[in-house]
């Protein structure tokens, strides 16, 4: 029993003398556990500097228009008018007084609506929306100290939505500009402006998501920072004082603020801007095609092993595009080596290069990638809409095999051939089931079926026997001046 009790006390000296090793430092030391520190907490940012910096530097902008009084737009209230605007809904119509009471009424000066801006340089140049000063008769510019100015339009672009004006001034406080590659989703932001006629009014948030696309011609900043009617044109500020935005548009289904607003990437506007004080005008690129994005079905009908790039849809006649060999169909996935991810990238790329400029484009064509050269055109201020040629009529030949796709085609003419400019193809005459679900129609011209060229009906009926039934099938067709593809889905 003595012997038991002292294994167990050695045992027990051990087990102390083991604890004591493992908090015991290389000193001898023992040293207690240490709590983990808590997470640091963070206050939100003081925003006084900010707004004592850059405050002087945003401005007011009132503009007026001469009205006939008994216009509808003079019965309206302008904040009513600046919501018509500002989300392109159709004045409605109100009844005007008939008579010659109206017939001789002069055109009065009345307030269109109010915006903001920020001084670029300190010689009285202002940047705004291009929307706040649209249509304006008098732009009227006041200051932070109450000074008014008249100004003067340089220039405004509709595409951008930039506009720069004029003031007689100088030594003005002029903006810092920052760099949006810099810009941090997540980062505090504000913005100063003058929502509902409501001056310096300073609002702030985070930027929610950048390279946001809203169909428009630049990819756009998303914040939550409150932007209201009036605050269009107002600059988007980051922690250090330098602008990184235009505030331009909010998403609303009331017409006030709902959480969500975006801004024009001051990198783009001052692009813009800087060809506007020079010229007066924005100058852009275009090759002359017609696009629609790579759908996942159309993707792997074409071989590509991701959906990307741009899907020519139609080229135009005499285009730098068809000079360089660039066909319907074909997908352009580079445009001088600078990727082309998604549709919209084209037309950015594309219109920031100027005109006349030697380039590359890379197209992905019947499963191969090949590059052409191409020497850029200008955007012309009327871009000719293309018209639907006219299709003579020819007898249909009967096929077997398009009529299990619900199709009847047949032959061009070679006076349809030399109409439409193209070698071969055949014609549809009659679209049911499969073929019209897929949105073709009569009077389209096919170009090709699985990626294979068709000349006539005997090509198209060899074409559609080699493809596999239980995919969709692949169609290039064309419909006036344009070709677009279709996926028809046999049934089953």
């Amino acid at each position: 029993m003595l012997r038991n009790h002292q294994k167990k006390t050695w045992h027990g000296v051990a087990l102390a003398v083991l604890s004591a090793a493992v908090f015991t430092t290389s000193l001898g030391t023992v040293q207690p556990v240490q709590a983990q520190p808590a997470a640091t907490a963070r206050g939100l940012p003081d925003f006084t500097d900010l707004v004592d910096q850059v405050g002087p530097a945003v401005v007011n902008i009132r503009t007026t228009e001469k009205v006939t009084p008994g216009d509808p737009s003079s019965a309206m209230d302008e904040d009513m008018l600046e919501f018509f605007r500002r989300f392109g809904v159709p004045i409605p119509n109100i009844p005007r007084p008939q008579g010659p009471q109206r017939r001789n009424q002069q055109p009065e000066e009345q307030p269109r609506g109010v915006g903001s801006g920020f001084i670029l340089s300190s010689d009285g140049f202002v940047m705004t929306n291009a929307h706040v000063v649209d249509g304006a008769d008098e732009v009227i510019v006041t200051l932070t100290d109450k000074r008014e100015f008249k100004a003067k339009i340089i220039g405004a672009d509709k595409r951008s939505d930039v506009a720069v004006v004029k003031i007689d001034a100088t030594g003005l406080p002029a903006v810092k500009v920052g760099d949006v590659n810099r810009l941090k989703v997540g980062e505090w932001v504000i913005a100063i402006g003058s929502p509902f006629g409501l001056d310096n009014t300073v609002t702030a948030g985070i930027v929610s998501a950048k390279q946001r696309d809203t169909g428009d011609y630049l990819p756009l900043i998303q914040t939550d920072v409150a932007v209201n009617p009036g605050n269009s044109g107002g600059p988007l500020i980051n922690m250090r004082g330098e602008v990184v935005g235009i505030n331009s548009q909010i998403y609303s289904r009331s017409g006030g603020f709902m959480g969500i607003s975006f801004a024009i990437p001051i990198d783009e506007a001052i692009r813009v801007s800087d060809q506007l004080r020079v010229t007066g005008r924005v100058s852009r690129g275009r090759i002359g095609v017609q696009i629609e994005q790579v759908s996942k079905d159309v993707a792997e009908s074409l071989g590509l092993s991701k959906p990307q790039g741009a899907l020519v849809r139609g080229v135009e006649v005499g285009s730098p595009a068809e000079k360089a060999g660039i066909e319907a169909g074909d997908v352009i996935t580079k445009f001088d080596g600078k990727a082309v991810e998604k549709t919209v990238d084209l037309p950015r790329l594309v219109g920031n290069t100027k005109p006349g400029t030697k380039s590359t484009v890379t197209v992905f064509r019947r499963g191969n990638s090949r590059d052409l050269p191409i020497t850029i055109a200008e955007v012309e201020p009327d871009e000719k809409t293309a018209s639907n040629a006219k299709s003579g009529a020819s007898k249909p030949k009967a096929s077997a095999a398009a009529e299990q796709l619900g199709l009847m085609v047949t032959d061009l003419t070679d006076a349809q051939r030399k109409e439409l400019k193209v070698k071969g193809g055949v014609r549809v005459t009659q679209v049911a089931e499969a073929a019209a679900r897929a949105g073709l129609r009569e009077g389209d011209v096919i170009m090709s079926v699985a990626n294979t060229e068709v000349a006539s009906v005997k090509d198209f009926d060899a074409a559609l026997a080699k493809a596999d039934k239980n995919k969709p099938i692949n169609v290039l067709y064309r419909r006036g001046e344009w070709a677009q593809y279709a996926l028809i889905r046999p049934s089953k």
